[in-house]
This record gives C-alpha cells, sequence and structure tokens, in this order.
C-alpha cells in the first residue's frame, strides 16, 4: 500500500464519520482512529520482520461545514414527511450501476420494499428497501457519497 492510497483511506475515513478503522494485509496493519478534536493518527506496523512502529503525526482533517441557515425552518415542513436514514456506514448511490437510471427521483411514487438506493460497504452493494409507503420529496444525499449510519437519506410523503 503507498502512500497515496493511505491519504486517500485517511480522507474516506474522515467524511465517513467513523471513530476508528482497522485495515490489516499481509505485511501492514493500520489503525485510522478520528478524536473529537478532528485529528486522525496513522500506525502503520511490519510484525515478523522486526521493523519499528511508525507513527505519523497527527494530519488535521477539516471540519465539516456548518449547515446553511436557510435549512432551520425546514424542519417545521419537514415534520410531516417520514425520514428514510442509512442502515449503515458506505458510499451511498442512487443508481444499480453507471449505466443505469436512478432507483428513484423527486415525485416517485413507491410502496413497502421498493428499492430506493444501493450503499457500498466493504466492496458489498447494499439494496436499501423502503420501509414506508408515499412519494418522494427530497433527496438528502449527493450520488457516490459517503453517509453514515443513521444519517437521513430521504424525505417521504405517506399521505
Amino acid at each position: 500500500m503507498d502512500l497515496k492510497e493511505i491519504q486517500n483511506l485517511i480522507k474516506f475515513v474522515a467524511k465517513s464519520g467513523a471513530s476508528e478503522v482497522k485495515l490489516e494485509m499481509d505485511d501492514v496493519k493500520i489503525t485510522i482512529r478520528t478524536g473529537s478534536d478532528s485529528d486522525t493518527t496513522i500506525v502503520q506496523q511490519v510484525p515478523v520482520q522486526a521493523a519499528p512502529v511508525v507513527q505519523q503525526a497527527p494530519v488535521p482533517v477539516a471540519a465539516p461545514a456548518p449547515e446553511a441557515p436557510a435549512a432551520a425552518p425546514a424542519p417545521a415542513d419537514d415534520s410531516k414527511y417520514i425520514t428514510v436514514k442509512s442502515p449503515i456506514i458506505g458510499t451511498f448511490y442512487r443508481k444499480p450501476s453507471p449505466d443505469k437510471p436512478v432507483f428513484v427521483e423527486v415525485g416517485t411514487n413507491i410502496k413497502e420494499g421498493d428499492v430506493l438506493c444501493v450503499i457500498e460497504a466493504m466492496k458489498l452493494f447494499n439494496e436499501i428497501e423502503s420501509e414506508v409507503s408515499g412519494k418522494i420529496v427530497k433527496v438528502l444525499v449527493d450520488d457516490a457519497t459517503p453517509v453514515e449510519f443513521d444519517q437521513p437519506l430521504f424525505l417521504v410523503d405517506p399521505s
């Protein structure tokens, strides 16, 4: 694993909101921890060869941008809607594959059991099915972006 891949992994973990990720391969062991102070630490070990543990200085991670003030009045309007949330951490995709159409658009009528999106976690694509019937009012996540557990994905009007 080269430095570029490690840096990309750090960025992905920082965006995903995970507090700790461990990755073990043949000769490398990597642990990435994100603390409340938004620092990330990497620990690499090469076991058996008696190589020293390499520890990098904390890498600052950009804090998430504060939510736009315009979103504050929205909860009053959104209170009548049901929020579909992510059941897992991973990467959110609106389409089953790049050459296929999206599962649902704003205005799409859905019923219980319809596939709304897929979330990739550790190279597995998990179909996220609707637990409610209604109409999609808003898609809250951009395609191909990391999502956290319990992060809102869609707003559904059950009426």
